[in-house]
């Protein structure tokens, strides 16, 4: 059975957050509130913790999987970024946006896309996430929760999350608040031009900085 935390959803408890760090060192695999959906993670650097999450997501070992940076500075750490994404990026976080890039020797084996090499990094606009990742000290793996409950979204609450997921888990944050199901805009920076894998939260706001760079490239 998980432990469960409640944590403040604006001022999460240090305490409570340095008992979840040390065990996710240890190779804890937890349920956890992020800026867009309720997600599985783990340590990005614990093997047998990241081979426990796609076990339980039943994700096959040539499916990348996405995680979570603390800042801009902390993807370049992991990620390939060239000028033009930089900007795209610096602009869009922290916020509910997966981006496509290609892997650096940081990221394990493990977790990118084996043949492209590539990894999907997300850097959340949500304080327990990020007060985790900044007691941890580096990434943690970030895969949708919801989609392991085999129901339509309209038919199951965040207990029944908790109680679809709480023996397959360590750890249960609870942030009090209700669940939501929108899930992140994917942005593949691995081509000449961004494009839009999935358009989730906040992909106005994408189509409005690619309008503003079309325009930008018209001759006056």
């Amino acid at each position: 059975m998980a432990l469960v935390y409640h944590l403040h959803p604006q001022t999460p408890q240090m305490r409570k957050i340095e008992q979840i760090r040390d065990a996710l060192r240890q190779g804890a695999v937890m349920l956890y509130p992020t800026d867009t959906v309720y997600a599985i993670g783990c340590d990005l650097n614990v093997k047998s913790a990241v081979e426990r999450v796609r076990r339980i997501k039943q994700i096959s070992n040539d499916k990348p999987l996405t995680f979570l940076c603390s800042s801009l500075s902390n993807i370049a750490s992991y990620a390939s970024v060239n000028d033009a994404n930089y900007r795209l990026i610096k602009r869009l976080i922290p916020g509910p946006y997966t981006f496509l890039l290609p892997a650096t020797k940081l990221v394990p084996r493990l977790v990118m896309e084996p043949k492209r090499r590539t990894t999907g990094i997300r850097v959340p606009d949500h304080a327990i996430s990020q007060a985790l990742l900044t007691a941890l000290g580096n990434p943690i793996i970030s895969t949708s929760a919801t989609t392991a409950v085999q129901q339509p979204d309209a038919y199951f609450s965040k207990n029944d999350l908790f109680d679809h997921l709480e023996k397959l888990v360590d750890i249960v944050i609870d942030d009090d608040l209700p669940i939501q199901f929108e899930v992140s805009t994917v942005l593949d920076l691995t081509r000449e031009e961004p494009v839009a894998v999935r358009r989730g939260l906040g992909w106005e706001m994408v189509a409005n900085l690619v309008a503003e760079a079309a325009e930008a490239e018209v001759p006056q």
